[in-house]
């Protein structure tokens, strides 16, 4: 007979999780996935000793990994796409005029900049990070800016633009669970958004002061750009290629069409432009590309991509949601948000308590999505009871739950930017400034009142006889 786990069998279960992950990561130096694998453990365990049946359990995990399947494709195409612009010399061009126009010094406010007008338009943080961003990494470190840096203002920029797109899943995601107008939703989270990204332009452009001193025109850099431009054909004519694919997410084509006429554009140039052979261009998307230079810097940069490298992520993404899965439908993360929706005793402690456990399934079910699903359905009618709109809900589902999910390295989002980016989640945390700072402000707002929506007297009728059409159904 199943009985309901408690609060504390889920805490337990996260605690081993995270103490393992602990372990391996810091004082092994080792990955993330034996660890989720001893959490997934755990959590079966807790879940037979509570009644559930192995076959029910196993579906549970089976779920779990239903749920990251769109995820694991990008991640699949992405590094197909990587594979593809490097060897068509999309990407050596792209950081060839970079290292030319940029200077260093407004060189993280720039791509920051970049990314958050190409993610605004666009609506994906992922596909912004896998196209500008990864340009962006090669010509920051051509300058001699540290990697950590440069995905930090990547992803800061990358994830406004995510956030407050009409076009992007996550921003729509939180909109429709809460029934919130879409533009009252975006325009709602300007206040917590906006601040943020002010603060990040400012110390991104004291950072970016430090490297001022730093000649375009040095002996290093006139190398690198000499030894691109004997190894690859350097055209901007090849930039039409990213700029193709951007305006086909922003023209509402699906990632996975965009992405795929990116990676034939690739094949075709490295074949048909800089007069690589057909089975060159092949494995360049299975094992990513290969270059000997003899210059430390461009071998660093360009090889890379392919669809092997992509097997980490995929593999550290399956294991993931398999511990996520048992979590999510075994009834510990309902447990684990019931004791955190009791502990909320005002506004501000609601709010604070959502951001929360948004933050906390991130780090629990390892998937964005879910990160805004569950908490959505937990506490909405916490703010109907309370007189809140359910525009005050749905952005606190976005700054605890869209932003926070690139800090933990076995997330999905913390996976792809390893992947994509090749600097690891606990690297990049620090300068990852738009994200940190976003629920920060957050909570400071709901405890001092601003910006802060009641419902009418209108809406809240409206709300009581709603829910009781829902008793009676349920009833019945």
């Amino acid at each position: 007979m199943k009985k309901e786990i408690g609060a504390w069998w889920a805490l337990l279960t996260f605690v081993i999780m995270i103490t393992a992950m602990f372990i391996a990561i810091v004082a092994l130096e080792q990955g993330p996935h034996v660890p989720l694998i001893i959490g997934t453990i755990t959590a079966a365990i807790v879940a037979k000793m509570h009644g559930f049946k192995w076959n029910e359990i196993e579906g549970m995990m089976y779920k779990g990994i239903r749920l990251a399947l769109p995820a694991i494709v990008i991640i699949i195409l992405v590094g197909l796409v990587i594979g593809a612009w490097i060897g068509g010399g999309v990407v050596a061009t792209m950081i060839y005029y970079g290292l030319k126009l940029i200077s260093p010094a407004w060189f993280l406010v720039t791509i920051m900049l970049l990314c958050a007008i190409v993610s605004l338009a666009i609506g994906s943080s992922w596909s912004t990070m896998a196209t500008i961003g990864v340009a962006g990494m090669g010509i920051g470190l051509s300058m001699g800016i540290p990697a950590a840096m440069i995905a930090g203002a990547v992803i800061s920029g990358s994830y406004f633009g995510d956030k407050m797109s009409p076009l992007s899943d996550t921003t729509n995601l939180a909109a429709g669970l809460t029934g919130t107008n879409l533009f009252e939703h975006i325009k709602h989270m300007l206040y917590t958004t906006v601040p943020a990204l002010t603060i990040a332009f400012i110390v991104f452009g004291i950072m970016g002061r430090s490297f001022a001193d730093i000649s375009m025109k040095s002996e290093e850099i006139l190398t690198t750009l000499t030894v691109m431009e004997e190894s690859f054909v350097i055209s901007p004519w090849l930039l039409l290629v990213p700029i193709g694919v951007i305006v086909l997410v922003a023209v509402k084509v699906p990632a996975i069409p965009a992405l795929v006429v990116g990676i034939i554009s690739g094949f075709l140039l490295q074949i048909f432009v800089q007069g690589g052979t057909t089975a060159e261009a092949v494995a360049a998307l299975q094992e990513g590309f290969v270059i000997a230079t003899g210059n430390e810097m461009v071998d660093e940069l360009f090889n890379r991509g392919g669809l092997d490298s992509m097997m980490y992520t995929v593999s550290m993404t399956i294991v993931a949601m398999t511990f996520g899965g048992i979590l999510e439908y075994s009834g510990m993360l309902k447990a684990l948000m019931n004791v955190i929706i009791k502990m909320a005793k005002s506004t501000g402690s609601l709010i604070a308590s959502t951001i929360a456990a948004c933050i906390t399934t991130n780090a629990t079910c390892s998937e964005q999505y879910i990160s805004i699903v569950v908490p959505s359905r937990m506490f909405a009618e916490a703010y109907e009871k309370r007189g809140l709109h359910s525009k005050n809900l749905s952005r606190a589902l976005e700054d605890g739950g869209t932003l926070t999910s690139v800090f933990f390295p076995w997330n999905t989002c913390g996976v792809f930017i390893l992947a994509t980016l090749g600097v690891g989640a606990m690297e990049y945390a620090p300068y990852a400034i738009l994200n940190f700072l976003v629920p920060i402000i957050s909570i400071i707002y709901a405890y001092v009142g601003f910006a802060i929506v009641k419902m009418t007297p209108e809406e809240i009728a409206a709300a009581e006889q709603r829910r009781k059409k829902e008793e009676q159904e349920v009833t019945v």
